[in-house]
């Protein structure tokens, strides 16, 4: 299967014009703690206990430690291009994404579709930054 087939499924069903932080039930990067991956290069679930509702959507963290850090300074842990797939932003839509799918560069937390994604993100990472923060956040209308 082609990868603009894969791709177009995960955004078939998109509205028009979308949220700034992809939140699937509402929930940020399906409930995995966002410090986590840039402080530990690890994908860690959050608990429900520590939450915190920020740009529409309620982010999960692992400790009270990481939920204060996010607090402190939301915009220095969240994902890049509010969680959606970087790959597809780089490419000029949005798309959903899998929280083990995942990237740190220069100390920002990149996440896409699948880990096949994230392999084909990572061999021309610096363009499709650079082509991301052209198309971000104009995709979400």
């Amino acid at each position: 299967m082609s990868l603009f087939v894969v791709l177009g499924l995960a955004v078939s069903g998109v509205n028009a014009s979308q949220p700034p932080v992809y939140a699937e039930d509402g929930v940020a990067i399906n409930g995995y703690d966002p410090v986590a991956y840039l402080e530990h290069i690890t994908a860690v679930e959050g608990e429900d206990e520590f939450s915190f509702e920020w740009m529409g959507a309620t982010w999960k963290f692992s400790s009270q430690e990481n939920l204060d850090k996010f607090m402190a300074s939301p915009e220095d842990y969240a994902p890049q291009y509010g969680g959606y797939c970087a790959y597809a932003v780089a490419k000029g839509y949005t798309a959903t994404t899998d929280p083990d799918a995942f990237t740190v560069h220069d100390g920002k937390l990149y996440l896409n579709y699948s880990q096949w994604v994230s392999r084909l993100w990572r061999l021309n990472m610096t363009r499709f930054i650079e082509q991301g923060d052209e198309n971000w956040p104009g995709v979400l209308e």
